[in-house]
């Protein structure tokens, strides 16, 4: 799992030592903790259950006529978080995947290799009463960025009027908007806080 934070300089020490280290005022204690609870490793840790995915879509008919098929075997590989710390915290994640496309012509058969990512775009709040929350831009299409490989010219050209490219990328998005609503990732979005200190007081 590949882990990057951009968080510029380390954070500010105060003069003073209590009994348990530097005092911090309040506010640079619940910045501290923010960071350490919308973690990169902690994001990176909850996505990284996608990794090594494989999933099939198609035969679905496309171009003029809808006369192609087009089906296609995708598998996704280790994602990859950024984090940057700034006046809010957010993340980048990008989600590699390959694709063995097939689109079927009934009188021939031309196959494509496709290799791209899907990029998310994720935003750290906080709530009442005392929650941490991972917002996800829902993707699109756009958020989907391949490239097609075909070993003919015909191929390219009937790739282009069969608008393969934009199925790839409609149908990954669809996927990726399902799979960060699954339970493991929507638990890790989430971070209750009080109810994790209430539970820590009890033991």
């Amino acid at each position: 799992m590949s882990v990057y934070d951009t968080r510029p300089g380390g954070p500010p020490e105060s003069s003073h030592r209590g009994p348990g280290g530097a005092d911090i005022s309040y506010e640079e204690f619940g910045r501290r903790f923010l960071e350490y609870a919308a973690s990169a490793e902690r994001i990176a840790g909850a996505f990284g259950q996608l990794t090594g995915t494989a999933f099939d879509f198609g035969p679905i008919g496309m171009g003029p006529g809808r006369l192609a098929k087009v089906s296609a075997q995708v598998q996704l590989g280790e994602p990859r978080v950024r984090r940057h710390v700034e006046e809010a915290i957010s993340f980048e994640l990008v989600i590699p995947l390959n694709v063995d496309l097939l689109l079927d012509l009934a009188v021939d058969r031309h196959r494509f290799h496709v290799e791209g990512a899907i990029h998310l775009h994720l935003t750290v709040r906080t709530a009442a009463p005392l929650r941490v929350l991972i917002d996800i831009a829902e993707p699109r299409p756009g958020d989907v960025h391949v490239n097609v490989a075909s070993a003919t010219r015909r191929g390219q050209l009937l790739r282009i009027l069969a608008s393969v490219d934009h199925e790839i990328r409609r149908f990954v998005a669809r996927y990726i908007s399902t799979e960060i609503r699954r339970p493991h990732i929507a638990a890790a979005r989430d971070i209750d806080v009080a109810r994790r200190l209430d539970e820590a007081w009890k033991l």
